[in-house]
């Protein structure tokens, strides 16, 4: 999600318009603090041109995720900081504040422990690739259920009772390269709810005591 804000003009400066680095490293010891104080990491700082203008990307995040109100907050934020300073000097901009995508790269410790119970798909440093469901993650290591190539059967596996094998194993990060989220359009355990769901609005819908089947005889049984 992301909140656009409307055009702002920096301060002049005797520096005049600063280059794309040299405005992200601006930028980034400017906002960091705030965004940190707010609760939320600061990602990423894209800066590119838009016509005449420069659009400024703030992506942020955080272990709760980031509403809508969160991001609105840290526009308003971010909007009065570089108001108030010179480090996109003479540039005009527009500023956009947003949570990351789920094509963003797990990198840091936190974005695999922010992956927890989504299935990714990590290349390894010693060659290879593995996929497999994020189970937990700290500073140094994440533990995976890894899917098993070509097996199936039975067990806790990414595709529900009857999908692939799988194996717990714990990676150090170091063992990791870049990994990516997989979009699955249907999580672990969407079956069984809903089917419990409807189960339970069946069984609302129904004015027969619970147990009790309704009487039936045959049209030919004697009253």
């Amino acid at each position: 999600m992301s909140v656009q804000s409307g055009e702002g003009s920096a301060q002049r400066s005797s520096a005049g318009r600063p280059s794309r680095d040299q405005a992200v490293s601006a930028l980034t010891a400017l906002l960091e603090p705030a965004v940190a104080e707010a609760g939320f990491d600061l990602e990423e700082i894209d800066v590119r041109p838009a016509g005449r203008r420069r659009l400024v990307k703030i992506v942020v995040d955080g272990d709760g995720g980031v509403s809508l109100d969160d991001v609105a907050t840290l526009s308003q934020t971010a909007s009065e900081l570089l108001d108030g300073s010179d480090v996109m000097g003479t540039a005009a901009y527009v500023l956009e504040v947003t949570s990351p995508g789920v094509d963003r790269p797990l990198t840091e410790p936190r974005h695999w422990r922010r992956a927890a119970g989504r299935l990714i798909v990590a290349p390894l440093t010693a060659g290879g690739q593995i996929e497999g469901r994020v189970v937990e993650a700290d500073e140094t290591s994440v533990l995976l259920d890894v899917v098993a190539k070509g097996g199936t059967g039975k067990g806790k596996g990414p595709g529900g009772p009857k999908g692939p094998k799988t194996t717990r194993r714990r990676f150090g990060l170091d063992e990791l390269g870049r990994g990516r989220v997989q979009v699955e359009f249907r999580r672990p355990g969407d079956t069984a709810d809903m089917a419990d769901s409807a189960g339970a609005d069946d069984a609302g819908d129904s004015d027969e005591p619970a147990g009790e089947a309704e009487e039936t005889r045959s049209p030919a049984e004697p009253d």
